[in-house]
């Protein structure tokens, strides 16, 4: 599902993704309203969320969609390179960052990759927000084996492959990622790994 409030972007989006035959665009919503309907009603694999809309910004609309507990990978599709705003917006439970002056190319194979389940920031921004800086050790309560699925999650493996590399099922590797996001107090994937590569280059 692509969001977004310009009708121009939205039909550029829809042309790009139309190049991957794994992709199918099942709904367009102009607005964080309806943003949140659709998703209940469709529930689809992939959103692509602008960030300044008219109304219901891009964050309310994916606090909304989380509180929901819609299951979609959430996407951020932005102009917007300023650091709160990516900051704010993976606190809050995105699963990438992706800027609209990307190349084409590499856009289509970030959200591929989003598709997978790996995590997705565009290189632009991704120096800056490894170097977030944490003031305490934020780690120290997660046990051992979290400790090793957060690693193969920070170095991009989807929920199946840490359950072959670890040797566990990929229900385990659900279990241990809920437990740690509580731990951590972050909603995300992402989320989790940014934190992780800041402590990790401290």
């Amino acid at each position: 599902m692509i969001v977004d409030d310009h009708p121009l972007m939205r039909r550029g989006i829809k042309q790009l993704l139309g190049l991957e035959p794994q992709f199918t665009v099942v709904a367009e919503a102009s607005n964080g309203n309806e943003a949140i309907t659709l998703a209940g009603q469709l529930a689809p694999d992939i959103i692509l969320l602008d960030l300044n809309m008219k109304g219901l910004s891009g964050l309310d609309t994916l606090k909304a969609l989380r509180d929901e507990e819609v299951s979609a990978r959430i996407i951020v599709l932005t102009v917007s390179d300023a650091r709160s705003d990516v900051y704010a917006l993976i606190d809050a439970g995105a699963d990438g960052y992706l800027l609209k002056d990307s190349e084409p190319e590499q856009l289509l194979e970030n959200i591929r990759e989003a598709a997978e389940g790996r995590n997705v920031i565009s290189a632009a921004i991704a120096d800056y927000l490894a170097s977030r800086s944490e003031q305490r050790n934020p780690f120290a309560d997660l046990t051992e084996r979290e400790l090793d699925v957060l690693q193969e999650v920070a170095r991009g493996m989807s929920n199946k492959q840490v359950a072959t590399q670890l040797h566990i099922s990929e229900e385990t590797v659900k279990v241990h990622i809920r437990n740690m996001l509580r731990k951590l107090d972050v909603r995300s994937r992402v989320a989790a790994t940014v934190m992780y590569l800041e402590y990790k280059s401290q």
